[in-house]
C-alpha cells in the first residue's frame, strides 16, 4: 500500500494518518500499526513490482479491498491533485484485485468531492 504513497515522492503524516486508519477499521491491532507500516515500507524498498503486492491481498473480503481502495484515493487525493500516474496505477490496481470498475468510480468520485 504504502507503494502508491510515495508515487509522488512525498509520503506525508496525512498520508500516514489515512493509512493507520484504514489499518484499524481493517481490524489491525492499534499498537502494532506503527510496527505494521514500518514492515511495510521496507517491502515497498525491496520491491518494483505491484504483484508483490496485489498477490497477498487479491483473496481478502470486497469489504476489505474497498477500504484499502478508498484509503488509496484519499491519500492520492490528500494534496487535492490526482495525476495521471496515480489514476493509472489505481486503475492496474483495481483490476488485480478483481474490483469492478463502477464500484472503484463511485469510490473515486465520494473522495474526490469531499477534498474539492
Amino acid at each position: 500500500m504504502i507503494h502508491s504513497a510515495k508515487i509522488d515522492e512525498n509520503f506525508t503524516e496525512k498520508e500516514k494518518k489515512i493509512i493507520t486508519n484504514a489499518l484499524i477499521e481493517m481490524g489491525a491491532d492499534t499498537k502494532k500499526v506503527d510496527e505494521i507500516i514500518e514492515e511495510a515500507e521496507k517491502k515497498e524498498k525491496d520491491s518494483n513490482q505491484i504483484l508483490d503486492f496485489t498477490r497477498e491481498i487479491k483473496n481478502i473480503s470486497e469489504e476489505d479491498k474497498k477500504i484499502i481502495i478508498e484509503s488509496l484515493w484519499n491519500i492520492i487525493y490528500s494534496d487535492e491533485n490526482a495525476d495521471m500516474y496515480e489514476t493509472n496505477l489505481m486503475r492496474r490496481l483495481s483490476g488485480l484485485l478483481y474490483l469492478d470498475n463502477k464500484i472503484v468510480g463511485d469510490i473515486k468520485e465520494k473522495i474526490r468531492s469531499k477534498k474539492l
